[in-house]
């Protein structure tokens, strides 16, 4: 999806390989990928939405984030059903069988997601009532790479696209390095009193929360390596 929740255009269900070689098995495959999706995209909005009330020093509408989290929950619930549906009734193997096991662990990441989308909106809407952040200091840049991470990761599951996937692991480091960044440059300008204690605070918050939703966009990317290569690079990445 893009960031208003479009769905993204793939191959379809011609990205199925099934084994059963049924019709209805293949096309609940691509409509679990299309909620997949969905979800992606809500994420992907909530985040560019919260880092621009941030930014702006709009104030923050909490009812929509929380309707996007609701809907996010209300994925989450599907998805494992049918996912968990399709794999007992139909026992598929090799491509179809990684395929389930990656949307149940894309599925879970993607729900973590939401859940640190409404830290990062509840944050952003404490720093409206001290100060939003200086020039300088690199939130807005670790937003815009951790939106790309999102995006990236499910382009390439939608794709099934192996360089994709590693684009999305080494930008990871980049997000870590900007994350300390921020801490170091926060807590020296309140240190100094140059920037309110309470504002620094909320804004590491913020980047800490970045930083987690970076780290599930790189679970997201090693199951689309797992799905692809059939190799489990957990910890390995590096590599």
């Amino acid at each position: 999806m893009n960031r208003r929740g479009t769905v993204r255009r793939g191959r379809s269900d011609a990205i199925f390989e099934s084994n059963l070689n049924t019709r209805p098995f293949v096309t609940e495959l691509a409509d679990l990928q299309t909620r997949l999706l969905e979800m992606g995209g809500l994420v992907e909005s909530a985040i560019a939405t919260s880092l621009l009330w941030l930014v702006e020093g709009r104030e923050a509408p909490s009812a929509e984030i929380w309707t996007v989290e609701n809907r996010i929950n209300q994925l989450n619930i599907e998805i494992d059903e049918v996912a968990i549906r399709l794999t007992a009734l139909h026992q598929p193997v090799a491509k179809d069988l990684r395929f389930l096991t990656a949307a149940i662990k894309i599925n879970s990441d993607l729900e973590r997601m939401g859940d640190l989308v409404v830290n990062v909106a509840e944050r952003a809407s404490s720093l409206q009532q001290s100060a939003p952040p200086k020039p300088g200091i690199d939130v807005p840049r670790m937003s815009q790479l951790v939106q790309s991470m999102v995006r990236r990761s499910l382009d390439a599951f939608v794709r099934r696209d192996e360089e994709m996937a590693k684009a999305v692991l080494a930008a990871d480091d980049e997000v870590d390095e900007l994350k300390d960044s921020v801490y170091r440059e926060l807590l020296e300008k309140a240190d100094r009193g140059e920037y309110p204690v309470k504002a620094a605070f909320d804004l590491i918050f913020v980047a800490h929360n970045l930083e987690r939703i970076a780290d599930h966009a790189t679970n997201i990317a090693e199951d689309v390596l797992f799905l692809v290569k059939g190799v489990d690079v957990r910890h390995h990445h590096a590599e």
